[in-house]
């Protein structure tokens, strides 16, 4: 997609001023990511380099108190630690992830039972490399699954959780097609105006999705700049099939979107060879080296002016600085590398990498975008 002059203004979507426009307009662009672009907005000022946003709060602390080594972290991580008590945490927190998203109306078992009852077995062997040898930290539970991301469940329930996530994170949305239209439409405005900004008006010609999951965010990049050639890139092979198999369902796109098995600190790709490398709600599922050795490489992958886009929670969020006992628990029950992600300078070791123009931008009340650039 060519790019045009950089503008210094940006605006993105909240759901008090998505509402407002959408009283104010009958008709849409069809997609997402479309109508999320043409909306007019509140805006964003940016002094000294930094962008804020008046939309979304921060909170007073740099992260939460249940992060690191507090008492109340370490009382935390004390229950955790008593295996009888983490089983009944673990069960909990499931419960609780899938109740809530079917309250919201999001038919999470419905869902997951299309794919399992699917052929989307048949996939795998097309998608799967062999030779792959996965990480320690990969191979422990999270998200309540024994086998972690290395199962068919938690590739068939992916789509749900993230459609959850995105109804949690913009709790005042009309609904969940807002919620996804505000929480996607943000992220992708940021990187946008990131690369038109400090990239010297290079196009984004390939675009390098690390950690795509089921490929949700993989298809709202392919969207945004279709001219673009979109990879997608992950360590479980379980989730690539399903990617693979949602994509060859829907019409067929100008550049079809590749699928990669390999490990994101080493992708075995070629050294400046894309434009944008953006990891969405990955970093929180790392370990600190885990989290150093990713952004080692995109840095490696990114050609001169090229942009790296990280999304995922904030540790300034007030709502995650907020939230309850109960909730912190069961959610530290389920990710293990949570105080690694929270207690990591990012911006540091962004910093460290090589990359200049760091940017971070709350772009909703949990989340952050944190953009930067590899030199000229």
């Amino acid at each position: 997609m060519a790019l045009c002059a950089p503008n210094h203004k940006l605006s993105l979507i909240s759901a008090e001023s998505h509402a407002r426009t959408r009283r104010r307009r009958s008709s849409r662009g069809s997609g997402i990511v479309a109508m999320a672009s043409s909306y007019d907005v509140d805006v964003v000022s940016r002094e000294g380099g930094k962008i804020t946003f008046t939309g979304y709060e921060e909170g007073q602390l740099e992260q939460p108190k249940w992060v690191g080594e507090t008492p109340l972290s370490r009382l935390v991580g004390a229950l955790i630690s008593f295996k009888p008590l983490y089983s009944l945490l673990k069960l909990g927190a499931r419960r609780v992830l899938i109740s809530t998203a079917e309250k919201k109306n999001i038919p999470w078992r419905e869902m997951t039972g299309e794919i399992l009852e699917s052929d989307v077995y048949k996939e795998l062997d097309t998608i799967q490399n062999p030779s792959i040898v996965y990480p320690h930290y990969y191979l422990n539970p999270f998200h309540a699954y024994d086998e972690g991301n290395l199962s068919w469940l938690a590739a068939a329930e992916a789509e749900a959780a993230t459609l959850s996530m995105a109804r949690r994170a913009i709790p005042d949305a009309s609904s969940l097609d807002e919620a996804n239209e505000i929480l996607r439409g943000n992220w992708l405005q940021v990187i946008e105006q990131h690369h038109l900004q400090y990239s010297g008006n290079s196009m984004i010609r390939d675009i390098l999705d690390i950690g795509c999951s089921v490929g949700v965010s993989t298809g709202y990049l392919a969207d945004k700049f279709p001219s673009a050639k979109v990879t997608g890139l992950d360590l479980s092979p379980y989730f690539l099939a399903v990617a693979q198999f949602k994509e060859k369902k829907r019409s067929q796109r100008k550049n079809p979107i590749i699928w990669i098995h390999a490990n994101g600190e080493d992708t075995g790709l070629l050294s400046n060879s894309f434009d944008l490398v953006s990891m969405a709600f990955v970093l929180h599922e790392c370990p600190e080296k885990a989290i150093v050795g990713l952004v080692k490489e995109a840095f490696r992958l990114l050609r001169p002016g090229g942009t790296i886009a990280l999304t995922d929670n904030s540790p300034k969020s007030k709502i995650l600085q907020e939230l309850s006992p109960v909730l912190f628990t069961l959610m530290k029950s389920t990710e293990p590398f949570l105080d690694e992600y929270y207690l990591n300078d990012l911006e540091g070791t962004l910093r460290e990498a090589g990359f200049v123009n760091i940017q971070t931008i709350l772009t909703d009340p949990r989340h952050r975008t944190m953009t930067a650039t590899v030199p000229h």
